[in-house]
């Protein structure tokens, strides 16, 4: 082996076990935290804005929602909320309605939820009871205003 082999060897960024960081990817993260007044809002965004690699903080009081941009971690910037405020904070659970194929199911409607959101599920058995069977529909548009050969019944 030449010298040149060994220090190439030495130099050797390609093994796994280098030490250089990996870096966080520039991403939003919503979050879900309770805001009553002008104090909590101040607090909140004081505990999120002293995080490295946070570019900027949004803050909706009425939706009770924190938005976060930046190269953050987004289970970091929940624990620092928590940590740093005393609140219960959770990631954003809500999409619009019309995202979700049966947005009225059991499981996904949420009396809590903003106003055109419903909750966030990727659970087999709330979408599975959100489908109708075949039988379900027969009967409903069966009696439908919007069938014009449904039966009448006065």
């Amino acid at each position: 082996m030449g010298v040149l082999d060994h220090l190439s060897n030495m130099f050797d960024c390609s093994s796994g076990g280098s030490k250089l960081k990996k870096r966080n990817q520039l991403q939003t993260v919503e979050i879900k935290v309770k805001i009553d007044c002008e104090g909590c809002e101040r607090k909140v965004r004081r505990a999120v804005e002293g995080m490295k690699g946070v570019s900027s903080v949004e803050i909706e009081p009425k939706q009770n929602k924190l938005t976060v941009v930046g190269y953050v971690d987004s289970e970091k910037v929940v624990a620092r909320v928590i940590l740093r405020t005393g609140k219960k904070a959770e990631l954003w659970p809500y999409v619009p309605y019309d995202v979700v194929e049966h947005p009225y199911a059991p499981g996904v409607y949420d009396k809590k939820a903003p106003a055109g959101y419903v909750r966030y599920t990727e659970d087999a058995q709330i979408s599975h009871l959100a489908r109708a069977s075949s039988t379900e529909v027969r009967y409903t548009t069966a009696f439908s205003d919007e069938n014009p050969a449904a039966c009448m019944v006065m």
